[in-house]
């Protein structure tokens, strides 16, 4: 394996071990990729899902990024280390919100087709 995908593998693990946030959106992710194929969602819709998961996913690992960057930088609480860690959970927090609606979007009539 080339040695940049063995970093980025490597990374992504990281994410996974450490961050309870990254696992809980791995779950929720599974379980959306379960649901969309019970129901047979359309490949357009699975593609906008998979697209909107993905965004979730490096929103995440951005927002790590930048929260660990801050730590090497500086040990002490600075005002514009506050605002990095701010905006990046918020950047996450936004992430999240569209990914809900588009979740809603796509299975709400799926699963009202049900009942």
């Amino acid at each position: 394996m080339p040695e940049n995908f063995k970093h980025a593998i490597e990374g992504i693990a990281w994410s996974f071990r450490n961050h309870r946030n990254f696992r809980i959106f791995t779950a929720v992710s599974l379980f959306v990729f379960v649901l969309a194929g019970f129901l047979r969602v359309s490949s357009f819709e699975f593609i906008i899902l998979v697209f909107t998961i993905t965004l979730g996913f490096v929103a995440e690992m951005l927002n790590t990024a930048i929260e660990e960057v801050t730590n090497l930088v500086t040990i002490k609480w600075a005002k514009q280390a506050k605002i990095a860690k701010d905006v990046a959970a918020g950047m996450v927090l936004l992430t999240a919100v569209g990914a809900g609606i588009v979740g809603s979007i796509v299975f709400i009539p799926y699963l009202r087709a049900l009942w």
